[in-house]
């Protein structure tokens, strides 16, 4: 995707354009291929930190290519492994790694490649905490039977 700024002048972006570009830029590496989307009567609920600002101005994915991060359709298992593992070294140093997986996590991100994290990945931690908080309300409702 390009995007053509030009100045009331013809000399190129202003810095307000140059920000918004920045912005459009940051969200088009941020978010998955888009499929059709159903609308739902339930809201997406939101964390406190998500509103807090956005978290994703500060990713380290920001100035790297959306391909990276998402699969094409049809990848090689051998291409998808290079792929991941290239876009994983990305997360690495991403200040915002935390937050990135967080926000996979509780959204929850069904593609690409989120703080650090693939979907399979993210489906295991997922699942691990399912079986973590069902134990843990387990272990409580029996101390209360003993109290």
């Amino acid at each position: 995707m390009s995007i053509a700024v030009q100045s009331e002048t013809g000399e190129g972006p202003t810095a307000e354009q140059s920000d918004t570009v920045a912005v459009v830029r940051s969200l088009t590496v941020l978010q998955p291929p888009q499929e059709p989307q159903w609308s739902t009567a339930v809201p997406v609920q939101r964390s406190p930190q998500d509103l807090a600002g956005p978290w994703h101005a500060e990713a380290a994915c920001r100035r790297d290519e959306a391909g990276l991060f998402f699969a094409p359709s049809q990848e090689p298992t051998a291409s998808r492994l290079s792929r991941e593992q290239a876009a994983k070294s990305v997360c690495s140093r991403c200040p915002v790694l935390v937050e990135c997986r967080e926000h996979a996590l509780l959204q929850p991100e069904p593609y690409g490649v989120w703080g650090g994290l693939t979907a399979a990945e993210r489906r295991v931690v997922l699942s691990r905490r399912r079986r973590r908080e069902a134990a843990e309300a387990t272990a409580q409702r029996d101390v209360t039977r003993i109290a």
